[in-house]
């Protein structure tokens, strides 16, 4: 994978490596060229009070890892561990193409990037669930 492209609205925050950045008044665009340099965007951080679901679950993990509050090489294991059992529910194409792309990005050590394939699993796990709750 090449470089990361974030574009950040006004006022919006992102921590790098630990620091936590705000954007200025305009919208900014930043290119991250170090290969390994861990960045969440605040606005997409989930709360661990949020972390209800499988799904949400797999994303806290990438996150902490980005936020330096996990050891990457444990957390890591555990991170594909939980892609391992997500596949063996969202078996229809899309959701395999983020599966794949995450773990691609965690055997690389991209966790922006698996986080981001992660994410994408999230409206689908909603629909998922949702449809438990259905009465019969």
């Amino acid at each position: 994978m090449t470089g990361l492209v974030l574009k950040l609205g006004p006022g919006e925050r992102i921590l790098i490596n630990g620091a936590v950045i705000e954007n200025g008044d305009r919208r900014t665009r930043l290119n991250i060229v170090s290969p390994h340099a861990n960045i969440l965007r605040l606005k997409d951080a989930i709360h661990p009070d949020d972390v209800t679901t499988p799904v949400r679950r797999v994303c806290y993990l990438a996150q902490l890892i980005l936020a330096g509050d996990a050891d990457p090489a444990e957390a890591r294991k555990q991170l594909l561990v939980g892609i391992e059992q997500l596949s063996q529910v969202f078996l229809d194409r899309d959701s395999r193409n983020c599966l794949a792309e995450a773990t691609a990005a965690v055997t690389e050590r991209q966790y922006y990037h698996a986080l981001k394939a992660l994410r994408g699993l999230l409206p689908r796990e909603s629909r998922l669930l949702a449809t438990l709750d259905e009465p019969t």
